[in-house]
């Protein structure tokens, strides 16, 4: 089988301007979880597929630059969009796609996800947090009996996405038009690991977790 990995990249962002290349960890956020991608076993080409080829200054030299049309740049354009563009361009019986925004992803989870994928007992991963608290939604609670309240670590455990990445057989996106199929590996990540950046408080709190990895704080 062959598995080919996608990490889409816009040099610019609304919510925090030139996000993908701000520092992590001594290098640009994006960096990161392509460098996983590119040392993960199973994984056979590592595309970046982005409008602007100065993104190569960013990445490692491992990963294949693949140019995407200008257009999918527009803050109009959702990313299924984007992942349709590039499976029609490339292809490949597994694709993994992956965001620059969790730039803590660990390689082993990455290879612990696929071989799942590639055992056939799944048609698809993605990572996810395991929640185990109370949780509300619209104002109903959604894991627990208000006349009948368990201790948490009897709850049912909500798992909450978080987009790390997302691997799929092609027919699942082809055929169905999803990036989760119909038996999904749920991979749990927590901690540091789970960190995901979108905002100016999320980079701060994602160097600050960085300076205590460096220093050796838990």
């Amino acid at each position: 089988m062959k598995v080919v990995a996608l990490v889409p990249i816009k040099l610019n962002s609304q919510r925090l301007p030139h996000k993908n290349i701000l520092d992590i960890m001594g290098k640009p956020m994006c960096y990161h979880i392509v460098n996983s991608l590119v040392k993960a076993k199973g994984i056979d080409e590592v595309y970046v597929y982005c409008s602007d080829e100065k993104v190569t200054e960013y990445i490692p030299e491992e990963a294949i630059f693949l140019r995407r049309e200008k257009e999918l740049d527009l803050d109009c354009v959702k990313g299924f969009q984007i992942y349709r563009s590039f499976i029609e361009k490339v292809d490949a019986d597994v694709y993994v796609l992956a965001h620059t925004t969790s730039p803590f992803t660990k390689t082993k989870t990455i290879e612990n996800a696929l071989s799942h994928i590639l055992s056939g007992e799944c048609d698809s991963a993605f990572t996810a947090e395991k929640i185990q608290t109370f949780a509300w939604y619209q104002g109903t609670p959604v894991n627990y009996d208000l006349n009948d309240v368990p201790r948490t670590q009897d709850m049912e455990p909500i798992w909450v996405e978080t987009s790390a990445f997302y691997m799929f057989c092609k027919e699942i996106f082809t055929k169905h038009n999803r990036r989760i199929g119909f038996k999904p590996y749920i991979q749990e990540v927590n901690g540091i690991e789970a960190t995901d950046i979108d905002t100016k408080e999320d980079y701060d709190f994602a160097v600050e977790l960085s300076k205590q990895m460096r220093d050796g704080v838990e």
